[in-house]
């Protein structure tokens, strides 16, 4: 999955540095293997509980940049094209970072609730002056897919992703897959298989 999202990196002509962030001897190898740079993660850095935030800090401290293209290696399907998107949508006025976004599976206003200590269900999850009782009634939401993100150097310095000059750039659910665990990789694996997403390099 990295090799992908250096590949794609690299791809993108706006991009003129692909670095890989990693505290693993493996990661480095293949990163260079790839043709990325590295940048030695401090261990202190490299917890599970680690914020992406102080991911990003340290790699602007090590690379400066005046922005940062975030290409997070378990979302591989994302194109050049995606990537382009955000960085044309980042030069408009009044923009703080730009996120790639999938039309969620789940809505919070028609589908989603909550289990009480009773195990009452306590629903909807988002209510409404009126109660929306058919699902086309409800507003569209979205979700983060972790494509790409590009932030700007001051608001990444300032300990943020997002803002309220945050925009979106929309992709479909085929390239939204988020590899977490293993059924994730196999439904990856069919994609691929039967041509519903190609190589993005």
């Amino acid at each position: 999955m990295i090799a992908w999202s250096i590949k794609v990196g690299l791809a993108c002509k706006q991009i003129d540095k692909v670095v890989v962030s990693t505290d693993s001897d493996k990661y480095v190898r293949l990163a260079k293997f790839y043709g990325a740079e590295v940048i030695n993660r401090p261990a202190e850095l490299a917890q599970d509980e680690t914020p992406m935030i102080s991911v990003l800090q340290h790699a602007l401290a090590v690379n400066p940049a005046d922005l940062v293209v975030l290409l997070d290696p378990t979302s591989p399907f994302r194109l050049v094209k995606d990537i382009d998107d955000c960085l044309e949508k980042i030069q408009e006025p009044e923009t703080d970072s730009v996120v790639t976004v999938t039309k969620a599976e789940h809505n919070p206003y028609f589908i989603m609730g909550t289990i009480g200590k009773d195990d009452s269900w306590q629903f909807p999850l988002v209510k409404t002056d009126q109660p929306i009782i058919r699902r086309q009634e409800a507003p569209e939401v979205w979700q983060l897919n972790a494509g790409v993100y590009v932030i700007k150097k001051t608001i990444i310095e300032s300990g943020k992703i997002f803002t309220e000059k945050t925009k979106a750039v929309v992709m479909p659910a085929e390239r939204s897959v988020h590899i977490d665990t293993e059924m994730d990789y196999k439904f990856a694996e069919f994609l691929l298989k039967e041509g519903y997403v190609k190589q993005n390099y």
